[in-house]
């Protein structure tokens, strides 16, 4: 009967520090894989989410090509599309497009602000 609880307690101690060894084995081949580069992190701004970066002024070109007043077109457009980071396609129209974003920001005077 003691044999027994002998051998049970050798084989536990034996499964314990198989699995301590194992486990600083690992620990140490994740050290080695993991490669921090030298250079700091550049981040934009905290409060911005990870967003592609579109052409505003391109698109806001194309979009103001036959807007009456263009160049005004071209700077209302300009904030919408950093702003809401869309701008509709074609000439006029399809704002709904870009969301509630572009199609709720309105001037001082309550009229609607993106072309």
């Amino acid at each position: 009967m003691a044999s027994r609880d002998f051998l049970v307690l050798g084989m536990l101690l034996l499964v314990c520090l198989a699995k301590v060894s194992s486990d600083v084995n690992i620990e140490k081949e994740e050290d080695e894989e993991l490669h921090l580069p030298d250079e700091p992190l550049t981040v934009r701004d905290g409060n911005r989410r990870l967003m592609q970066d579109i052409d505003c002024g391109g698109l806001c070109k194309s979009r103001c090509s036959v807007h009456s007043r263009p160049n005004l077109c071209k700077r209302a457009c300009g904030t919408c599309c950093v702003r809401c980071k869309c701008v509709p396609p074609g000439t006029a129209g399809n704002r709904e497009l870009c969301g509630t974003c572009y199609t709720d920001m309105v001037t001082h005077g309550n009229k609607t602000k993106c072309p």
